[in-house]
């Protein structure tokens, strides 16, 4: 799909050769300089970009030296089309956890796309859930809010672009404003990697071979509350969608084998500095790109967003190589892993950065054995949260209090479950800070009663509003946002006898 910018000569007007010998050679060098011109001038316009009504922008940035955007026309054919599919539910995350979040293709992270450099992508993208969603796609150098922003329940968008730049990138959902960090604060993300098309990492180069493992690697936080989310207080931290996935199940490796790590830190609030016991990196390349290489090191530092490229040896002696998180409170929650070095070990040539899949029967089984829910917006369900998370315990105040605050942040209440005397005041504060909008996308908040003795509905609250009820009957009253109807919270109202 290359375009042709100029026109050569029809006839060789002086050949020596003359007659039917010189016309036959005039058609074979104008073949040659047609196929040059094709090779050498850049990408059919008509095809990538149809009739744009920025075409001298893209003629500009197609001559630049620096890499184009990644804008093509919606039209365009695509190298590669990935269709994912977002939706809510429940997935297992190790040590007898199941989290009841936001997932794509019912993982958590999703499913790990690789294209390469050039490589014209198109993305589709459903809807199955309950909620609006939506997607950001960090390797599209181009707009892809108005694309698949904003997609209902049950429909589905799509967004074409072309990955100019090498690297690791994030995608995420984002269905706008409020709804975007708060649905990445709920599980909705994933990996895609754009290889280079025409320089290969360095440690490559240096021992002639393509590596004997590609690990794609990704280090995501998991939340108890809204709460918790918004301020950072992360209940676990995971590699790959699973607490002590690779202690569980160590990578095998083979001493002297030849390593490279594509490393995705997802946050969406933590700092990671990644560090391999036993192992010096012999190449960083920041994000990524082949070009952005640094020699050496012993940790790679990664804000939310943030990835590396990471190349490295086994060294000639068999054991266990550590991986973790040297931030040791994220180590202590999930963020470790094995590499196990032996000369007979039967490996694997990739590890993707995806959650584990699971059967429907293994899922089932996994959650009906939980031992604990986690529910970042609402309430586990009773049977998967025997031992609950801080968040998720009821809290009880004694008849001596007059009024109950609970706060709205990061799209759920707090504390969720309270104890009250008959006749306490409860008081809802919202504490979300972007109002703009309306519904999904807003953080604009109520408190709606769905069952119990008695009925009640708030105002809808912008920041720093309050609204509040007092309740004199007996009994467990359940409630929920009706913007955002995943919001749960729970009043319990003793029987003063």
């Amino acid at each position: 799909m290359k375009r042709t910018e100029s026109a050569y000569p029809s006839a060789i007007g002086r050949n020596p050769l003359g007659g039917h010998f010189a016309a036959g050679f005039a058609v074979v060098l104008l073949w040659c300089f047609a196929s040059v011109a094709q090779a050498s001038a850049g990408p059919d316009f008509s095809e990538l970009f149809g009739d744009s009504d920025f075409i001298e922008i893209i003629e500009r940035d197609e001559g630049l030296e620096t890499r184009p955007t990644g804008y093509v026309h919606p039209d365009a054919e695509p190298d590669h089309v990935f269709r994912i599919d977002l939706d809510e539910g429940q997935v297992p995350i190790g040590q007898g956890v199941v989290y009841d979040g936001f997932l794509i293709d019912g993982k958590l992270p999703g499913p790990t796309l690789r294209v390469t450099e050039g490589d014209i992508v198109r993305m589709e993208i459903t809807n199955s859930g309950d909620v609006m969603h939506g997607a950001s796609i960090h390797a599209a150098y181009t707009q892809t809010s108005k694309h698949v922003g904003n997609i209902l329940p049950g429909q589905t968008k799509s967004v074409t672009f072309r990955a100019t730049t090498p690297g690791v990138f994030m995608y995420h959902c984002a269905p706008g404003g409020h709804a975007i960090p708060m649905h990445v604060m709920f599980g909705q993300y994933g990996m895609i990697v754009v290889e280079p098309r025409d320089k290969s990492y360095q440690l490559e180069a240096d021992l002639g071979q393509e590596p004997d493992l590609k690990l794609y690697m990704l280090q995501h936080e998991l939340y108890a509350s809204g709460k918790e989310a918004v301020e950072g207080d992360a209940s676990y931290t995971a590699f790959n969608g699973e607490l002590f996935r690779y202690v569980e199940n160590p990578i095998r490796v083979r001493p002297g084998d030849y390593v490279r790590m594509y490393f995705l830190n997802v946050g969406p609030n933590l700092l990671s500095t990644f560090h391999i016991v036993g192992i010096l990196w012999d190449y960083v390349y920041w994000q990524g790109h082949p070009e952005a290489q640094w020699p050496g090191g012993q940790t790679i530092t990664a804000g939310p967003s943030d990835s590396w490229v990471i190349e490295f040896r086994i060294p000639p002696e068999e054991g266990v190589y550590t991986m973790l998180d040297h931030g040791v409170g994220a180590t202590s929650r999930g963020a470790i892993g094995l590499l196990d070095a032996r000369a007979d070990a039967e490996t694997s040539s990739e590890i993707l950065a995806e959650g584990p899949s699971y059967e429907p029967a293994e899922r089932a089984e996994r959650i009906g054995e939980a031992r604990r829910g986690l529910a970042p917006f609402g309430i586990p369900d009773a049977d998967t949260n025997p031992v609950p998370a801080r968040a998720d315990r009821p809290v009880r105040f004694g008849a001596d209090v007059d009024e109950v605050v609970i706060e709205m942040k990061g799209n759920s209440f707090y504390p969720k479950v309270v104890e009250v005397a008959p006749g306490t005041k409860i008081t809802w504060v919202n504490e979300d800070v972007f109002t703009y909008g309306l519904g999904e996308t807003s953080g604009a908040h109520n408190a709606v009663a769905m069952r119990g003795p008695q009925s009640f509905a708030t105002a809808m609250l912008g920041h720093a509003e309050s609204d509040s009820v007092t309740l004199t009957e007996p009994g467990t009253y359940d409630y929920i946002c009706a913007p955002h109807p995943y919001m749960e919270g729970r009043i319990i109202v003793r029987d003063p006898g």
